[in-house]
């Protein structure tokens, strides 16, 4: 996956010492934004998973919180395996995602809260997430972070049809995801993927 690969090699530059801050204006230290990327990952690869995925609730792997304000996950990273493991995590569930997208027949459909999806909407949706955090990471870490807009551009195409076509890319999926205000449209203060396969 070109955005896994993308922040990967993003993250290497970051100093072992600086994951514990905030990642943006999220709620998240930095550790826990790239376990949460990862989670997300490994999400949507197991709803995909069963031979008769299930359609009104996700494969029920149990949810908990590490600390009291950090993101629910189902996987973590070992925390003496340092930055370089972390980011292992993220590689291999990204892996995971990329080959049960390619594996996984096009008309499977499984449970997603936004609305029932396929392989390529959940493929598109670990690239909004990994792509919109990333961004969170780069302001909490103070990295450069700007992905292709052709990445970008398919992928506020398939989950995002409403969001302005005229603009930059980059800048719109931040505006439809709540990050960044685009001109001539206020800051969403809500915001939602349209998850449902396009026809």
């Amino acid at each position: 996956m070109q955005a896994v690969r993308l922040a990967v090699a993003t993250l290497r530059e970051v100093p072992p010492g600086v994951w514990d801050g905030k990642a943006g204006s999220l709620e998240w230290d930095c550790w826990e934004t790239v376990e949460h990327i990862a989670n997300d990952l490994l999400y949507y690869a197991v709803q995909l998973g069963p031979d008769n995925p299930p359609l009104d609730t996700h494969v029920p792997f149990e949810l908990r919180h590490r600390r009291p304000g950090a993101p629910a996950s189902f996987a973590f990273a070992e925390r003496d395996s340092g930055p370089a493991g972390l980011l292992q995590v993220l590689e291999a569930t990204g892996a995971l995602l990329v080959a049960m997208v390619r594996t996984t027949p096009s008309e499977t459909r499984a449970h997603h809260g936004a609305g029932v999806s396929d392989p390529e909407g959940f493929a598109a949706m670990g690239v909004v997430e990994t792509l919109v955090h990333m961004h969170d990471l780069a302001e909490g870490l103070g990295l450069a972070w700007t992905p292709p807009a052709d990445l970008c551009s398919r992928v506020l195409t398939r989950l995002f049809p409403d969001a302005p076509s005229t603009t930059d890319p980059w800048p719109t999926l931040l505006w439809a995801t709540g990050r960044a205000e685009l001109p001539g449209q206020p800051r969403l203060t809500t915001w939602r993927w349209h998850s449902t396969p396009r026809s």
